[in-house]
């Protein structure tokens, strides 16, 4: 699962974690010296430890992780407060210095992730988070917090606050999230991760102003999961006849049961035709949609179609691979999957579910 392990690299950049006390207090020594001395020569310090002392010599060269460890076999959270955790953060690693930042498991009393909080923090520092491009935020595991349990709030005033952004990312969706964005100049790249996105979210990006959007990602999930993933081409319309965002080259509608009918919709949506790359990945395209795809002449238009973790056959996959090659298009097949069998009940499942 995409969810189950943190991202080692993040808009085109090692990520390195900014660690907690709590991940360093048996150590206080090395501790000291990382917090005082950031140019100590690498080869004195333990191994674990020269990606850090690397990233904090070149603060600009990383993407940061913030996140604070959980012990969930005891359930003891970190005892380092979030306040002077951002405060360290922020004094060793200079704001201006950061272009890219993964926000990961900052978690209340009650293991839940501090949406709200941390987009106060961030929106606090945006004026000196003057280099900031790329923001992944929530990027919670399964083992910290299921999808479907991380809530945001209205997390347009962080754009807002934060002109200079060129990708956004934010997983959960399932609950109340805000993304309606009144005119953002520079955002590029948008992803919503979620288990099941609400319609109204769905609509929600579609009504942004977002004149440069090139990358368009939305993991609709399960019909079924948590209650949130009924989206159908009508909330979706204004992206599929290309009004929504002119520049847009590609479109990922990821990690959803309902695959074929995207596929479907797409056939004959005029963004299809504007599109480099399309990513139908981690969803449950199955045989019965093979004819749809390879009927509609507006996928063979594209660069690049995306179909990994799927339920197709050999024999379709051998289809689709052979008639997208024959016609120029990079096609990805790899992980294909065996639907769930319970008496006379067949299950198709996405990547991303619990």
């Amino acid at each position: 699962m995409p969810n189950s392990h943190h991202v080692t690299s993040f808009a085109g950049l090692p990520a390195v974690e900014f660690p907690s006390w709590d991940t360093i207090r048996d150590e206080f020594t090395t501790a000291m010296r990382w917090a005082r001395n950031r140019n100590e020569p690498h080869e004195t310090l333990p191994r674990s430890y020269r990606p850090l002392f690397e990233a904090l010599a070149a603060p600009d060269s990383v993407a940061w992780r913030l996140c604070m460890p959980v012990d969930l076999c005891i359930g003891e959270k970190t005892w380092e407060d979030l306040d002077p955790y951002l405060d360290r953060f922020t004094e060793l690693v200079p704001p201006e210095s950061v272009r890219a930042l993964i926000v990961g498991n900052l978690a209340d009393q009650d293991f839940q992730f501090r949406s709200t909080e941390l987009r106060d923090r961030l929106i606090t520092l945006a004026p000196k988070l003057t280099h900031l491009h790329s923001l992944f935020f929530g990027e919670v595991l399964r083992e910290e917090q299921e999808i479907s349990w991380i809530e945001h709030g209205d997390l347009a005033p962080l754009l807002a606050a934060l002109p200079h952004l060129t990708g956004f990312t934010v997983r959960g969706g399932s609950g109340p999230l805000g993304l309606r964005v009144d005119g953002h100049p520079s955002l590029r790249e948008l992803t919503v991760q979620s288990g099941g996105l609400r319609p109204e979210v769905v609509r929600d990006v579609c009504a942004s102003s977002l004149p440069v959007l090139e990358h368009l990602e939305l993991w609709l999930g399960d019909e079924e999961y948590a209650g949130g993933a009924a989206a159908t081409a009508d909330d979706l319309a204004p992206v599929l006849s290309g009004e929504a965002f002119p520049e847009l080259r590609h479109l990922g509608l990821r990690n959803s049961d309902a695959a074929g009918r995207w596929v479907r919709a797409l056939a004959d949506a005029p963004v299809t035709r504007t599109l480099d790359t399309l990513d139908l990945s981690l969803g449950a395209l199955r045989d019965e949609d093979v004819d749809a795809l390879l009927d509609a002449p507006a996928f063979r238009g594209l660069k690049r179609l995306d179909l990994h973790h799927h339920f197709l056959s050999e024999e379709n996959a051998e289809r689709v691979r052979a008639a997208f090659t024959e016609a120029g298009v990079e096609v990805d097949l790899s992980d294909p999957q065996e639907p769930d069998t319970y008496g006379d009940e067949i299950y198709y499942y996405t990547a991303v579910a619990e």
